[in-house]
């Protein structure tokens, strides 16, 4: 009776996908709707699992793959493991908070945990900053971790040393667009406050040039 009550409630919950979610910093409090091919839920262990085509809502936070495992403790936090289908990568989007800007990630396996609000992108990881609908920055590496709440990112290459891996380099890049600002009036001396800028933390190994 318990598994088929939780199986109904998550059945319910995929009737408010279409409703909107306007509080970007609240998403790791909102309830996790996923809809998939096929569910199996464990009660015992807390652990869901979804095949097939899933998709995954957060408040503000969509997720995409091929397979997700849901684990929750018993506080009611989540984390999620979601693997992408071969020679595809698992798809990440989320607003930012207080402006009009979306972080895009993909990669071929994403990890979400709500307790820490951080998003975790393995292996051809790539990550996008849309100002509005234009592309500003844009970051590759093997690894990129995002964290929601310090919007402070690090990025990986693959370790030196490592064997080649075909299709993969192993230096990290970027490409980040400066932000404009409006001019300041006449009589103003401070300058027009901006918009949260997002810090990107390297890895400090890979980066370097030898």
């Amino acid at each position: 009776m318990t598994i088929l009550r939780t199986i109904s409630i998550l059945a319910s919950a995929l009737s408010l996908f279409c409703t909107p979610a306007w509080a970007e910093k609240a998403d790791r409090d909102k309830p996790m709707l996923i809809e998939a091919d096929a569910m199996r839920h464990d009660e015992n262990k807390l652990l869901t699992h979804f095949i097939g085509n899933v998709v995954a809502f957060k408040g503000t936070m969509v997720l995409r793959g091929a397979r997700m495992e849901v684990q929750q403790d018993n506080q009611g936090q989540q984390v999620a493991h979601v693997w992408a289908a071969p020679k595809e990568r698992v798809f990440f989007r989320q607003k930012r908070e207080g402006v009009d800007e979306f972080t895009e990630g993909e990669g071929e396996t994403a990890i979400y945990d709500s307790q820490a609000d951080v998003v975790t992108l393995i292996q051809r990881a790539e990550v996008r900053i849309l100002r509005g609908t234009e592309l500003a920055d844009q970051i590759n590496g093997e690894k990129i971790v995002f964290n929601n709440t310090t919007e402070v990112m690090t990025v990986d290459g693959l370790p030196k040393g490592s064997p080649a891996v075909a299709g993969r380099d192993q230096r990290v890049r970027a490409v980040l667009t400066p932000r404009k600002t409006a001019p300041a009036p006449a009589a103003q001396t401070a300058p027009a406050s901006t918009a949260p800028t997002l810090r990107i933390s390297p890895s400090t190994g890979e980066s370097k040039k030898p």
